[in-house]
C-alpha cells in the first residue's frame, strides 16, 4: 500500500506545462502517489491522456478550489 501521496500545485500553468513539470520530477519509485493539482480547464482531457502515455495510472480526481486535484500512481 503506498504512503500518503505529496501534493505538486501547477494551478499557475496551462497545459501541457502541467503534465511536462511533473515528468521532469524526479526520485518517485513505481507505485507511489502524488497529488498533480491544476487550474488548467482542459486539465483532466490532457491529463489522462499524457498520464496514459507514461505508464501512469490516475487514482482519483477532486475539485479544489480555484481547480482540480488528480492522484496519480507512477507506473
Amino acid at each position: 500500500m503506498p504512503g500518503p501521496a505529496g501534493i505538486y500545485d501547477l494551478k499557475g500553468l496551462d497545459c501541457p506545462l502541467p503534465v511536462r513539470k511533473a515528468r521532469k520530477r524526479q526520485g518517485m519509485p513505481t507505485g507511489s502517489r502524488l497529488w498533480l493539482e491544476m487550474a488548467d480547464p482542459l486539465a483532466a482531457i490532457d491529463n489522462t491522456a499524457f498520464l496514459a502515455q507514461d505508464g501512469h495510472v490516475p487514482v482519483e480526481t477532486q475539485a479544489v478550489r480555484g481547480g482540480r486535484r488528480f492522484l496519480v500512481e507512477r507506473g
